[in-house]
């Protein structure tokens, strides 16, 4: 017992000591946290900016002037030329160019039987997401105004209900990735590299010469590394939540127990890293090659349903899309164990797997 917590505090001490260790493991992932999260974290709403030109100039095309730019999506200032609008419109300063074509007043007069008024809209085709937002936005507001002056009376209407929903920003979905980077890098990459260098300089021989346990090296190993992580997994949920007001929606408890299994599968692969890397210079690649993709196909930055499909089922065989899903759902959703508990399985699954591995992978020397 007294080995164990001896090299329990060693650990730690190494940690606190090497200031690099400290940067990288827990000030850069704050760093960037509040680095996206104050440019992305609130959400920026969608607008459309472009030009109306009014070629009318009547009662009737005013009022359809200022039906489109009371629309909170639409931002369209009025214009008086065609020509020049369509050349910003090229350079991309606008996504949207509309035109109401003289004769509009008398084309959508009462008992007109003459051609319906067309509004022509010119749009980016090079910014086609934009674009394709502000043609969905202007067809009900047109669609209004045409059943207004035909005085068409609807028979089938929507009731809109309102219900309470989470209010969720894209800092709300972030701050569990970032904690699930922390996860996997510190235990992935970390071990890896250490274990390594401890090897290539001895210290594994050392150790093994004296009546030290390997259980009880491995165990100070782990516990050092989870108060680290749980240590860093609190810091990090109190900045996202003093600096951009996120919270824990659900149990603490099942939260700190997700960073712990999170913090063991880990562990036992960058076991596994240790075991096959010759050398520490060998080692960084290695957990670099793994650890890499996974922090863009494991849903850390980007939710894994915006992925190709073909993508998906590999995707969620990954320990860290099952770690940052359910980190996710206990903060954001307030989800209990019976929600996520097959995560909390492939997650063991995946520490059992990989502790298996790693035994038969691990050398002293």
């Amino acid at each position: 017992m007294n080995a164990y917590i001896h090299l329990t505090l060693a650990q730690l001490r190494l940690f606190v000591r090497n200031r690099q260790v400290l940067f990288w493991t827990l000030l850069f992932p704050i760093f960037f946290m509040v680095m996206l999260g104050s440019f992305l974290g609130k959400g920026n709403p969608v607008s459309v900016t472009g030009v109306i030109v009014d070629e009318d100039r009547t009662a009737a095309s005013e009022a359809l002037v200022k039906a489109l730019q009371d629309n909170p999506i639409l931002r369209l200032n009025a214009a008086s030329e065609l020509n020049p609008e369509l050349e910003t419109l090229k350079r991309g300063d606008y996504q949207l160019v509309l035109v109401i074509p003289k004769g509009y007043e008398e084309q959508t007069k009462p008992g007109s039987t003459g051609a319906a008024a067309a509004i022509k809209v010119y749009y980016d085709e090079t910014n086609a997401a934009t674009s394709q937002i502000g043609l969905q936005v202007l067809a009900p507001v047109v669609d209004g105004i045409d059943k207004k002056l035909s005085g068409y009376t609807p028979k089938i209407t929507i009731r809109p209900e309102g219900v309470q929903s989470l209010k969720l920003s894209y800092i709300d979905f972030l701050v569990p990735g970032i904690v699930a980077m922390m996860i996997m890098s510190n235990n992935l990459n970390g071990v890896a590299g250490q274990i390594a260098s401890w090897r290539e300089r001895g210290i594994l021989r050392r150790m093994q010469s004296t009546t030290l346990k390997a259980s009880t090296f491995i165990a100070s190993q782990i516990t050092a590394r989870l108060l680290l992580n749980g240590l860093q997994a609190v810091i990090v949920l109190v900045v996202g939540s003093v600096f951009f007001g996120t919270q824990v929606n659900g149990s603490w408890l099942l939260l700190l127990s997700f960073i712990v299994l999170g913090t063991l599968a880990f562990m036992s692969i960058g076991f596994i890293i240790a075991g096959l890397a010759k050398t520490p210079e060998s080692a960084g690649p290695i957990a670099g090659f793994i650890s890499f993709p996974m922090l863009f196909l494991g849903g850390v930055f980007f939710p894994i349903k915006n992925m190709p499909e073909f993508l998906q089922p590999i995707v969620k065989l990954l320990p860290i899309s099952h770690l940052t899903t359910a980190l996710r759902q206990v903060m954001n959703v307030g989800a209990g164990f019976s929600v996520v508990w097959t995560e909390a399985a492939l997650l063991g699954g995946w520490l059992i797997v990989a502790f298996i591995v790693a035994s038969f992978t691990f050398r002293w020397e």
